[in-house]
């Protein structure tokens, strides 16, 4: 099938290099323009750019993909399809109409739940233990398309957002390939979204910041599902220390309050939660390495009974 494909981060590129590798004409990739990066602030090409060039595919880089001149090079282009993987930018209704087969998106939630920006996130965050993706037929709404295909995996206790994100990309790049299939050869039937919905707004400070008058459990989940990116934070002494491990610990009858250190144990600091203990195991100050939490508690001279906040 001759395709365009528009995709930006890691979570694209398997997908990406499913499609070459299947046999699809791929005559064109994308992907948003270099940005600088780190402290140099050097441009720095995307992921789903490194792949393409890897690959030997054309490569187009707009600002604005809504304007004129780039809907009539994607007329050029002649596509039976677009296939949209985490882009960034939205379609206009000119595009989302150009190709015969539609624009197909590989969204990485279980629609209609976790529509938008940050679907990984949020299931990890809300305690989830199944998530997946959802191939669908895009439409001008945010992610409210006819579904196509969906595939699920199971989601442990322990697993983080950088682990799931992983997992799903490997699983959109099989159900893409499964859906262009289905869809060639008639078995794959558009389905209307129906059901439980809910939205995975873009992340922000205030979803990083750790409240200690929450459940263990909670904590624990906004733990794992800020990890490997934004991080989940906390303040001791006054500096900001970002959590990116941690476990939930058996109930206690401890009298502390939320926050304060219970103990120190051999595999990291014990805090009162609103409900419940949870040991912190891996710990990063403002401007350092991540170290174990008890080598930080051991740096710092902590005492049992201080708070974090």
């Amino acid at each position: 099938m001759r395709l365009v494909f528009m995709g930006t981060p890691d979570f694209a590129v398997p997908t990406l290099q499913a499609l070459v590798a299947q046999g699809h004409e791929v005559c064109g990739v994308y992907t948003q323009p270099d940005r600088p990066s780190g402290r140099g602030k050097n441009l720095k090409p995307s992921p789903v750019k490194v792949a393409a060039q890897e690959l030997g595919l054309p490569i187009y880089q707009p600002e604005r993909i809504k304007k004129p001149e780039v809907v009539a090079q994607l007329k050029e282009l002649r596509p039976e399809a677009i296939i949209v993987v985490a882009y960034g930018q939205i379609l206009s209704s000119d595009i989302l109409r150009l190709p015969p087969k539609g624009c197909i998106n590989v969204h990485a939630s279980l629609l209609p739940k976790y529509r938008g920006a940050a679907p990984i996130h949020w299931a990890l965050m809300e305690g989830e233990t199944v998530t997946g993706v959802t191939t669908m037929l895009m439409d001008e709404g945010l992610d409210t398309g006819d579904m196509l295909l969906k595939g699920e995996i199971r989601i442990s206790d322990e697993a983080t957002t950088g682990e799931i994100h992983d997992a799903l990309a490997q699983l959109g790049a099989q159900l893409l390939i499964k859906t262009l299939v289905g869809l060639k050869e008639g078995t794959v039937i558009p389905q209307k979204q129906n059901g439980e919905t809910c939205y995975a707004s873009l992340l922000k400070r205030e979803h990083e910041k750790i409240d200690w008058s929450r459940g263990a459990q909670e904590i624990h989940n906004q733990i794992r599902g800020l990890n490997p990116w934004p991080g989940a934070f906390t303040t001791f002494r006054e500096e900001n220390l970002k959590v990116w491990k941690s476990k939930i610990l058996p109930s206690s009858q401890a009298q502390a309050q939320p926050g304060e250190i219970v103990e120190l144990s051999n595999e990291g600091i014990v805090l009162q939660t609103g409900s419940g203990l949870i040991l912190l195991q891996e710990v990063q100050p403002a401007g350092k390495r991540a170290m174990s939490a008890r080598d930080f508690y051991l740096g710092r001279h902590a005492q049992t009974g201080e708070p974090f906040s």
